[in-house]
């Protein structure tokens, strides 16, 4: 037990004083799914004193192909991801303490866990949460590490409040493809790369090696060999309003939340994005119709399964039929929207 962490503590920027400053540490992860449980195992390893984990899902078997913390059985007995995720993390290391939610991560919860949180990991599926992390971390002074894959493509950037662009601050450069994991697919070395990345940037912050942290917008494609690194050191506004000089945190805000209805009568949840969106419908459909019976026209698109039929709305309004409960069309919408 003695060595546990000796090749970690022979690597000279983390070294033994690196090793105990781990073993302070606290950080929150929100998302247990590819990208959470990936970072997850990692840093259990790494010997970090605190996980904090939070998410809403159980495992399925479509999981299993890319979420590694997970098994058969825990797919059989429909384990909610946090609670299988912690099982295996004890198996792995039990001096890490883990602390689990079952629950939809929002502006109301998330705060209340943040008191002794040192870094913040997305590992999330939409971008409302990310934002929504975004606010939390410029609010509350703390570091967090944005990631994100679909198909064979992923995307990492840190945000250190006070230092570099907030992730409200690029919106004009991140790259907005519209892809989910369920209309585009994923293959998991996509997702180790990403976690890998991520972890990186974590145990550079926990250690104090800020100076390695890496200040540029990184995108890959696996698959097709390309690597991009977005200079945006320069992108931080002083006018934004998350991390700008008058910030207010918007995404913390109901107004601009997503907003879901339960339609009386008509056994479907209405969802309506805090601010009108406009979609491609012709590269939706075409990314639906392997799935489902897809109808477009230049008002709607249209698109049914066996269990639902999602119609979405030129505004960016989705009615989803077939379902009453709002999380379930919650799961739908990120899916299908991201």
């Amino acid at each position: 037990m003695d060595d546990r962490y000796s090749r970690q503590q022979l690597f000279r920027p983390i070294g033994e004083n690196g090793q105990q400053l781990l073993r302070q540490k606290h950080v929150l992860i929100v998302g247990v799914g590819a990208l959470g449980s990936a970072s997850a195992e990692a840093l259990t390893r790494a010997g970090v004193g605190k996980l904090t984990l939070i998410d809403r899902d159980y495992v399925e078997w479509s999981n299993l192909q890319r979420q590694q913390l997970y098994t058969e059985a825990d797919a059989i007995e429909k384990l909610p991801k946090v609670v299988a995720a912690k099982t295996r993390l004890h198996a792995i290391n039990l001096d890490v303490q883990i602390e689990t939610h079952i629950l939809d991560a929002s502006s109301e919860v998330l705060p209340s866990l943040l008191e002794t949180v040192d870094v913040l990991i997305d590992a999330t599926d939409n971008f409302d949460i990310r934002f929504i992390l975004n606010d939390l971390s410029a609010k509350y002074k703390i570091p967090w590490v944005y990631g994100s894959c679909v198909s064979s493509y992923g995307a990492v950037y840190t945000v250190i409040p006070d230092e570099t662009p907030c992730f409200h601050c690029l919106l004009d450069v991140i790259p907005q493809s519209g892809m989910t994991c369920d209309t585009a697919g994923i293959i998991s070395p996509a997702v180790q790369i990403v976690a890998a990345y991520q972890v990186a940037e974590v145990m550079k912050l926990l250690t104090n090696n800020n100076e390695a942290i890496h200040k540029k917008y990184k995108t890959f494609d696996v698959w097709q060999n390309q690597h991009f690194d977005i200079n945006v050191e320069k992108m931080r506004n002083e006018n934004c309003p998350c991390c700008g000089k008058n910030a207010t945190h918007p995404y913390l805000a109901y107004e601009n939340q997503t907003k879901l209805d339960i339609l009386c009568g008509r056994d479907a949840v209405q969802i309506r994005p805090p601010k009108a969106v406009k979609y491609d419908f012709e590269a939706l459909k075409s990314k639906l119709e392997s799935q489902g019976k897809v109808q477009s026209n230049p008002y709607l698109l249209s698109y049914q399964t066996d269990d639902f039929r999602f119609v979405l709305f030129q505004d960016g309004r989705v009615v989803i039929h077939g379902v009453k409960d709002e999380q379930e069309a919650k799961k739908i919408y990120y899916q299908l929207l991201g």
